[in-house]
């Protein structure tokens, strides 16, 4: 069962040793980056470790953007041995069921980007309701949808 858990300083470590295939390493930041960005965005984010049972297989973020308002998902990536289990959409519908408790704001907005390459993260993100806006930097493509 796939289920989301808080990074605090008993797990964050797992989060560094996640990777990316090689040819996703241009598609998602790593998880230290997230991390670092995390702690400037303390009071409108939260990060998580996505975890099969007791093993981290993924990372993610969310995000309150005040100024739009909206949710944003940052960085959603799972480690490179794990992917093709199904677990990128199991995240996926935690991390929804996460936003709409609220934690933030009260947008019913969800945004976020996606390398126009990344075929695979574009197809899940899709299935999970998320639809392309004309939106875009160079490659990223900005797809969102809105909550009912």
């Amino acid at each position: 069962m796939i289920r989301l858990r808080k990074i605090t300083e008993d797990n964050f470590l797992d989060a560094f040793r996640l990777k990316l295939a090689v040819e996703q390493e241009n598609y998602v930041s790593n998880p230290i980056r997230s991390l670092a960005q995390a702690y400037v965005y303390q009071e409108q984010c939260q990060p998580f470790g996505i975890y099969n049972g007791n093993e981290m297989v993924g990372y993610v973020m969310v995000i309150y953007d005040y100024d739009i308002p909206e949710y944003d998902i940052w960085h959603m990536m799972i480690d490179s041995s794990k992917q093709g289990k199904g677990y990128g959409s199991a995240a996926m519908k935690e991390v929804m069921n996460y936003i709409r408790t609220k934690p933030f704001g009260t947008s019913n907005k969800v945004t976020l980007t996606c390398n126009r390459n990344n075929q695979s993260a574009l197809h899940l993100y899709h299935r999970a309701g998320f639809v392309e806006t004309d939106a875009n930097d160079g490659d990223e493509i900005e797809l969102s949808q809105i909550m009912e």
